[in-house]
């Protein structure tokens, strides 16, 4: 056997069993602390509101900059990882989280909480996540698809207890103890983290993905280096705005988003979308308060969209994977998202627990759909091997909208007294976005229909929507060095 052949089969071994089947628990127990964490926040916002004498849009960017900067926060992660490893970036992302809550509860004004909570919790739950997510690629070949399907049961779970504990502990002592205990059990990232040792050669070195060809400037100043000249400047400078240019491509893939038509519809989709999409997490909490819903019965209702995702979500993927849905999967998601848009309306008729109930079990099979479908049909619509740059691309943008999305709507309700505002915005912007994308997709279709009938020697390849193979790799190949994920 080959020393190349030697190599892969000792990965493999290392693969798929004993220790992965751990490393995926840490996974679960990472995606419920981080992607959970932000669906309790709703709990807190009445008291944070007294507290600061804050408005509802000065309110709501804390937890807009944390979300955003959990999801915007994709490149960074992706960088760290290929430098340090993911168990390094795990454990840092623990260390950051921890720390943020527990100086949040010595906050003494609203600005301070964006920092700390925000900014610096929201980045290491982007660094803990991502990592996360990434390090199952090196643990799972054959079994992939299946251990990234049991870790997405996290998010579920966390939605689910983590706005039971925190009403729990709320009433008990406050938020600022509260906040200081979050501190506590978010430090737990890091010993997932450690949980997370790197796959073992025989020889002992830590499986490592193959590393980039240099690249030409690089190696030209390494050759005048050695030789004991300096870079000309101009080269240097030249040089550098190279490097800077393949890191932006390789992480920021605007390139296809300039050829690729369907990429470029459906990433402007969902970042219209994401502007209405997180609303009612943040909302819903305090609409349910003021209109004299029990604040333990309020935060039930973000407990029970968590707890149908569950068990739905999983379906949900199953069922799009069926090949009746072969090449039609972004109408699928088109279809989630209008279910989004119309349920809202729900809570416009009335502020009934009962009838809010109802909204959240809609609401919740809807976000199920969203959910299992995102990242399916990004990959359906872009080749494999730039799904990770493409990836980047889509977060970011994504990021800047769920970013001010909550509060421009919080300002709408500061001037117009009305709640309801909220669901009216929501609605707006999640039917909008579906029917954009739908119908962009049929026309597309259509258009390409007409070329080939036509049979115009043009190179469609671009343009057009199709599916794309994902195929498992085999256990001779490496997975991929950074893939990072995120969930809506």
């Amino acid at each position: 056997m080959s020393p190349g052949g030697a190599v892969a089969h000792e990965a493999a071994k290392a693969q798929d069993q004993g220790w992965a089947w751990m490393v995926l628990l840490a996974a679960v127990l990472l995606q419920g602390l981080t992607l959970g964490f932000p669906s309790c926040i709703g709990v807190f916002f009445t008291d944070l509101q007294h507290d600061f004498q804050a408005s509802n849009s000065e309110t709501s960017w804390f937890p807009s900059i944390m979300v955003a900067v959990l999801h915007g926060g994709g490149p960074l992660c992706s960088i760290l990882v290929k430098r340090f490893g993911c168990r390094f970036a795990v454990m840092l992302g623990g260390l950051l989280s921890g720390v943020g809550m527990v100086s949040s509860s010595f906050c003494k004004s609203i600005s301070q909480l964006y920092l700390t909570a925000g900014f610096i919790t929201g980045l290491g739950s982007c660094f803990s996540f991502q990592a996360g997510v990434t390090v199952l690629g090196y643990y799972f070949v054959r079994w992939r698809t299946l251990a990234n399907a049991i870790a997405s049961t996290g998010v579920s779970l966390g939605f689910t207890l983590w706005p039971l504990l925190s009403q729990y502990l709320l009433d008990e002592m406050g938020w600022r103890n509260t906040f200081l205990i979050f501190g506590g059990i978010l430090l737990n990232c890091c010993v997932c983290g450690a949980i997370m040792r790197p796959v073992q050669l025989t020889s002992g070195s830590p499986l490592q993905s193959p590393e980039p060809a240099e690249e030409p400037g690089r190696r030209a100043e390494g050759a005048q280096l050695s030789n004991g000249t300096s870079p000309h400047p101009e080269l240097q400078q030249q040089t550098s705005r190279t490097a800077c240019f393949q890191l932006l491509q390789k992480y920021l893939a605007f390139d296809i988003f300039c050829q690729n038509k369907g990429y470029q519809i459906y990433t402007i989709g969902v970042t219209w979308m994401m502007m209405g999409f997180a609303l009612p997490h943040v909302y819903l909490v305090p609409y349910a308060i003021q209109n004299g819903v029990e604040e333990r019965r309020a935060a039930l209702l973000i407990s029970v969209i968590g707890f149908i995702n569950i068990f739905i979500r999983p379906l949900t993927g199953l069922l799009s994977g069926h090949r009746v849905f072969t090449g039609r999967r972004i109408y699928l998601f088109s279809l989630a998202v209008l279910l989004c848009g119309l349920s809202n309306f729900i809570c416009v008729i009335s502020a009934e627990f009962s009838v809010l109930i109802i909204y959240c079990v809609i609401l919740s099979i809807a976000m199920s759909g969203v959910g299992a479908l995102t990242f399916q049909v990004l990959m359906d619509v872009v080749e494999m091997d730039r799904f990770s740059s493409a990836l980047g691309l889509f977060t970011v943008l994504e990021s800047i909208t769920l970013l001010i999305g909550p509060p421009l709507t919080g300002l709408l309700v500061d001037i117009t007294s009305d709640f309801h505002y909220v669901f009216y915005n929501s609605s707006f912007f999640l039917i909008s976005a579906a029917l954009f994308m739908g119908l962009s997709f049929c026309a597309l279709e259509k258009k390409n229909k007409l070329e080939e009938a036509s049979k115009v020697p043009l190179d469609t390849s671009r343009y057009q929507y199709k599916e794309v193979p994902t195929e498992v790799q085999s256990e001779s190949q490496s997975p991929p060095a950074v893939v990072y994920i995120t969930s809506v």
